[in-house]
């Protein structure tokens, strides 16, 4: 049983707002996932280039690691605390170079996501200790989906934690769980890809990962999972432009939407969106079994 929170915001006056109101649906989900949270905030970025949100090794210098990438790359760093983790913004051209740095220094940090507007900060603890930790209230965006773990065949570790991503700006979090992810895990790394998990939400985010890199939309992606994909779940993408729900052909799993003219938002529970602003104005409703509900900017 885990707890899922998404929003997508219409109005962009409620941008600044963002991380506050995701950050009060998620802790109002902590009893469906007591043992660790973590959110996606998509917000501002720019083309030429790319973040890289790191967690720290406990007893290491976020500054001395943000010195240490400028110098390998011989070009200027950006870098932002929080809490735990740290986010560094380096020229599109450096990518290769920065992410092959970090593969070199594992021992002091672990890859949480790369992208041009994305930032993943999760953590193990109560949902509302994380939130805290990371200052989510304080943060702004146009869209983000959140996510409160009860781990039930995993270690409750950071890693383990949701959201997964393995894609440029792209994230799933997801509750249920697949039966065959052993199995489309092997085929994924026969196609090169690579876990740092044996979590089975990790090989969801992967699949679409996968699909969208061969030319299939997010839509088409998330409807051959259908096939591709055994089990019970409903599933939270993000992607730079907009967020996707889908839920398998039983639905035994809650799920709850609604949408207004400021905003589209998702929750395991109703009381997950009773705090948001004007939700009695709001459309509520259950998604269908096995239909994908997108939306996305141009």
């Amino acid at each position: 049983m885990c707890g899922i929170v998404g929003l997508f915001l219409k109005n962009k006056e409620l941008q600044p707002e963002l991380g506050a109101m995701l950050s009060r649906m998620l802790v109002t989900m902590s009893a469906r996932g007591p043992d660790s949270a973590g959110v996606a905030i998509y917000g501002a970025g720019e083309p030429d280039k790319v973040k890289l949100t790191l967690r720290v090794a406990d007893g290491t210098d976020p500054a001395q690691l943000e010195g240490e990438l400028a110098a390998t790359l011989a070009s200027p760093v950006g870098a932002c605390v929080h809490s735990s983790h740290i986010v560094l913004t380096v020229a599109r051209s450096r990518e290769a170079e920065a992410l092959d740095w970090v593969k070199r220094r594992d021992d002091a940090v672990q890859l949480v996501s790369v992208g041009s507007t994305m930032e993943i900060y999760k953590e193990v603890g109560l949902p509302e200790r994380v939130a805290h930790a990371f200052g989510f209230a304080a943060m702004h965006g146009t869209h983000a989906v959140g996510h409160t773990r009860m781990a039930t065949e995993s270690a409750v570790t950071t890693a383990g934690a949701h959201p997964f991503s393995t894609g440029e700006d792209q994230c799933l979090v997801h509750n249920g769980s697949l039966s065959n992810h052993n199995a489309v895990r092997r085929t994924l790394q026969r196609e090169g890809m690579t876990f740092a998990t044996q979590n089975d939400s990790e090989v969801a985010a992967g699949y679409l990962t996968w699909r969208m890199k061969h030319g299939a939309s997010l839509r088409e992606s998330l409807t051959s999972s259908l096939d591709d994909l055994d089990g019970f779940f409903t599933f939270v993408v993000g992607t730079r432009n907009g967020f996707a729900v889908l839920r398998d052909p039983i639905a035994c799993k809650p799920a709850v939407m609604a949408e207004s003219d400021d905003y589209v938002a998702f929750g395991s529970e109703y009381r997950a969106l009773s705090v948001l602003p004007n939700i009695a104005k709001a459309r509520v409703f259950e998604p269908e079994p096995a239909t994908v509900y997108a939306w996305e900017r141009p």
